[in-house]
């Protein structure tokens, strides 16, 4: 973490080379995007190149090659087709060591899928750990990108059909030339933190036993900090003092940015928004512990090993 108050140190090259964000589930993308060498005609190049290889989904499943025992997450550009990938709506993920990368919308329902295939849920895909981390980072990548597009055919100014452009990277209204850009939604979520203890809620959806790190979107014309504070405010009727940014982590349902502090707590006393959250309490560090090694004597528990919440409680419990 990096104190950039002034009169303090600058800390830059004490941090370490690799950052706490490269260690959270789904970024572990490896492909090279050539952002700056996009252009009209990149889909037709990469469909073009024998080695490509794509991702297909469908209402926020991959569809999977099932080989022996593990699961390959590409497909070649012919067995994509053999299962009617609709490849004019494919975008460009970049280009990976063995030739370049697409995610393409699914043609078939699960149940009109071989043998071969199943459609697994993105988030049982990252629980479960059944690709590796750069076939983890990739399908969050496409599957953020698909799902935007999805929901953008349409112009916001003046309501006519919109195309995608340049890889999948833009959409173009047809009528009044607007132009659209993928978008990413930040949300603050936040460790709040005294000297021994934490504040961890649970929402009603959660998984029984489950606690978690408060969470909240950063509104317009609002820094990370600011949102911190006041989402940890409102949900907790907790005040935050100094906040610290720790990591970060692409989150594709559908298309979030989950940005990771610490908070310092001000007061003690919990105030919980219970139209947000089930319970909300403080938990001593030991207590903490347990729950990360899954023997709370009341079966507590945090989220899976890849969740930046995760991630945020480990460090906090193994570091203060």
């Amino acid at each position: 973490m990096l104190d950039s108050t002034p009169g303090t140190q600058f800390r830059l090259f004490d941090a370490p080379e690799r950052e706490p964000s490269q260690l959270v589930g789904f970024a572990g993308n490896r492909i090279d995007r050539q952002a700056e060498s996009r252009d009209e005609q990149s889909i037709r190049r990469a469909l073009a190149d024998p080695a490509a290889r794509v991702m297909l989904m469908r209402e926020g499943r991959l569809h999977i090659k099932l080989i022996g025992t593990t699961f390959d997450p590409y497909l070649t550009l012919d067995e994509a087709r053999a299962l009617d990938a609709r490849m004019e709506d494919a975008v460009l993920l970049g280009q990976a060591g063995s030739g370049p990368v697409l995610a393409a919308p699914a043609g078939r329902a699960t149940d009109a899928l071989p043998d071969t295939m199943k459609a697994i849920e993105y988030r049982s895909i990252y629980v479960q750990g059944l690709i590796d981390p750069e076939g983890l980072g990739a399908m969050a990548q496409g599957a953020s990108l698909l799902a935007w597009h999805a929901t953008h055919r349409f112009c916001s100014r003046c309501g006519h059909n919109t195309e995608s452009r340049i890889g999948g990277y833009k959409r173009i209204c047809l009528n009044c030339n607007a132009q659209h850009f993928p978008r990413t939604d930040p949300v603050a979520i936040m460790l709040t933190v005294t000297r021994d203890k934490c504040l961890l809620g649970r929402s009603p959806h959660f998984a029984p036993g489950m606690y978690s790190a408060l969470a909240g979107f950063i509104e317009p014309g609002e820094t990370i900090e600011a949102a911190v504070r006041r989402e940890t405010f409102e949900e907790a009727g907790i005040r935050l003092g100094r906040v610290v940014y720790h990591a970060s982590q692409p989150w594709p349902f559908p298309h979030t940015l989950m940005i990771g502090c610490f908070g310092e707590a001000l007061n003690e006393d919990i105030h919980a928004d219970f139209n947000e959250l089930e319970d909300c309490r403080w938990f001593a560090r030991g207590e903490v512990r347990d729950m990360l090694a899954r023997t709370h004597p009341q079966d507590l528990a945090v989220p899976p090993p890849g969740a930046i919440a995760t991630h945020l409680i480990r460090y906090w419990t193994e570091n203060s």
